[in-house]
């Protein structure tokens, strides 16, 4: 049996990662289920493997991560990829809280204004030309 407030299969690294993305119990996993805990974490800009999204899977079905079935491991990849797919084309694959960086690796000025609205992209560009 796991301490209180342990969510089993998760060590200290993983457990930091949840509480920043509002997960500290076993409760609040089971209230947002594993695929999208996992993606809080992936969008948080942690750097957060497949074994995180399997233990906590694991987690919810009582059981090590090492023992979900292949099956079950091919629908929550399939599940991973639905959900990002939902997201905006600009959001994919990187943090919610990253700035973008100029190539010197400086913060753009767009971003040093709490107020400005993001550097438009090519994509943006584009379908304001369509429109």
């Amino acid at each position: 049996m796991n301490a209180p407030g342990k969510i089993r299969n998760i060590g200290p690294k993983s457990a930091a990662w949840l509480r920043q993305v509002g997960v500290h119990t076993q409760a609040d996993l089971e209230r947002l289920g594993a695929v999208e805990t996992y993606l809080r974490v992936k969008r948080a800009g942690f750097r957060a493997s497949l074994n995180l999204l399997y233990a906590l899977e694991g987690a919810l079905a009582g059981c090590h991560w090492a023992e979900l079935p292949a099956e079950r491991r091919g629908e929550l990849l399939l599940a991973v990829d639905a959900a990002e797919a939902l997201l905006p084309a600009r959001a994919r694959g990187r943090p919610a809280a990253s700035a973008e960086r100029a190539p010197d690796g400086e913060a753009k000025a767009e971003d040093a204004d709490a107020g400005a609205e993001p550097a438009a992209d090519a994509d943006d560009a584009a379908a304001a030309i369509d429109e």
